[in-house]
This record gives C-alpha cells, structure tokens and sequence, in this order.
C-alpha cells in the first residue's frame, strides 16, 4: 500500500505546488481533481497534461487516480442531464489516459422530488453501461463513491448495484469517514470486495447530528479491522489522504496513514 493524498484537499494550490509539497510532506501518491476551474480542467491542453505527469515522475509521485469533480450533469436522471453527466465522464476518462492515471471517482449524482429512486437505479445502471465501453476501450477504470445523497445506502445494495452494471472497469471507491455516520466501514470491505478499486481515509467522531471530521486515527473508525477485511480481498492499492488540510497538517496525516497500513 502507498500513501496517498487527493487534490480535493489541496484545491487552492497550482499544480506544481500541490505535486511539491505532497513529494515533501511524504506522500507517494496523489489523486487529481479534474474541475470546471482550476489547474485541471477540460480544457488544459496535451502539452500540459504531459508536463503535470512528467513533473509528478520527477517527483517520485504516482498518480492512480483523478475525481471527476468536473461533472455537472446527472447520471441518474434522464434525459439532457444524464447526457451531459456521460459525455463529461468519457471527456474525463479520457484526460486520466493521456495522464497515466488508471482509475477515476464518480458520485452519480442525486434524486429530487420528481426523480424516483427505482427509476435513478435503473438509470445509473444504463449510464454505467454505456461508459463502461468507453473505460474497457481506454482500460481506464471508473469507481463509485457512496456519498451522503441518499442513494445505494448498504454495502448490499451497493454490491448489487456494481453487478448489474456488469463490467469489471466500473467498481466502488472505499472511504470509511462517509459510512462510518452510520454503520461499521469495515462491512462494506467485506460485502463489496473484490469491486473496490480505491481507498479514501477519512476518520469521523459522533452522530449525524452532533458529530464531524477528526484527524485520522482520532475519531471511530475501527481501521485495524478495515485493513484486516482489505488485506483478506487482497487490496494493494494507495491509501489516499481526504483529511482536510483545516483538520490536521498534511504531514501529520502522512505519519497516521502509515501507522493504518502497518495495522
């Protein structure tokens, strides 16, 4: 396992001082934003998108994956904004191959009032079978994060979501912090298994109503017992850093991320 630390925490830098001072806080991996503003975008041309890995290679930094932060449509609606959402996903897949970048994170999207659960289920489903042509084509993987929307809120449902999707490039982004509200993290290791593709670490302390964001290793997430269920389904990926910077030093986060790995 590497440690790793995403550009989701690091959003106000340039690129080149992200890449340099997660090289000199220790990190050995970092994790690209791909957003409608800032130092990755849809636009940034070939030439850029060699100098950002070749500057990353320098710095002895691997970069696994890229959130897809850009996509403003839909996936599980209908219609223009679910076209929106799959045209932005395959522009995004895209930009992690000419990058190097193996893996990316999708959230869906969201229900409303008029948009009916069954029905963004079975949506989501179809959009993720259209892309998943395009990440086998690239061999660009694409993995769902369970964020608070409201949608896919077991490990079950979760499992049986990725199934009917049916493609071995469209799987799960694990982060303990987001689940750990509300159940036991170390569950979803153990049912979506094999599916998970990435890691996020974020630790948690209290309740829905009361509770928030720690430093790792200072809130409840139980991480001995995640990596014993990661280390049973073989995950050997990076370990990335979703700690925001307000909530502990970067350096200080690197420190406990290892500390988690030799759990």
């Amino acid at each position: 396992m590497r440690v790793g630390i995403s550009q989701l925490v690091m959003s106000d830098l340039s690129m080149e001082e992200f890449l340099s001072q997660s090289a000199g806080a220790g990190y050995e991996a970092v994790e690209l934003s791909l957003r409608n503003k800032g130092p990755l975008t849809p636009e940034t041309t070939d030439d850029e998108l060699v100098k950002i890995a070749g500057r990353a290679a320098e710095l002895g930094l691997s970069m696994p994956s890229m959130t897809l932060s850009h996509c403003t449509g839909n996936l599980l609606d209908s219609g223009e904004r679910q076209r929106a959402s799959i045209e932005q996903t395959v522009q995004g897949l895209e930009i992690a191959r000419k990058l190097g970048i193996q893996c990316t994170l999708h959230t869906l999207g969201g229900l409303n009032a008029d948009l009916y659960y069954d029905d963004g289920y079975r949506n989501g489903i179809a959009a993720l079978k259209e892309i998943a042509v395009t990440c086998e084509k690239l061999d660009v993987r694409l993995a769902v994060e369970f964020v608070w929307s409201g949608f896919l809120f077991s490990p079950m449902e979760m499992r049986r979501f990725l199934d009917e999707v049916g493609s071995s490039h469209v799987g799960f982004y694990f982060d303990p912090g987001n689940m750990a509200v509300f159940q036991y993290p170390q569950h979803w290791v153990r049912i979506v298994g094999g599916k998970i593709f990435m890691v996020h670490l974020k630790d948690w302390k209290g309740n829905a109503l009361s509770g928030g964001w720690t430093p790792l290793l200072e809130g409840e997430v139980d991480f001995a017992a995640i990596n014993r269920e990661l280390r049973t389904i073989r995950y050997d990926g990076p370990m990335i850093s979703e700690v925001d910077c307000s909530d502990a030093p970067i350096e200080n986060t690197a420190q406990a991320i290892r500390k988690i790995i030799a759990m």
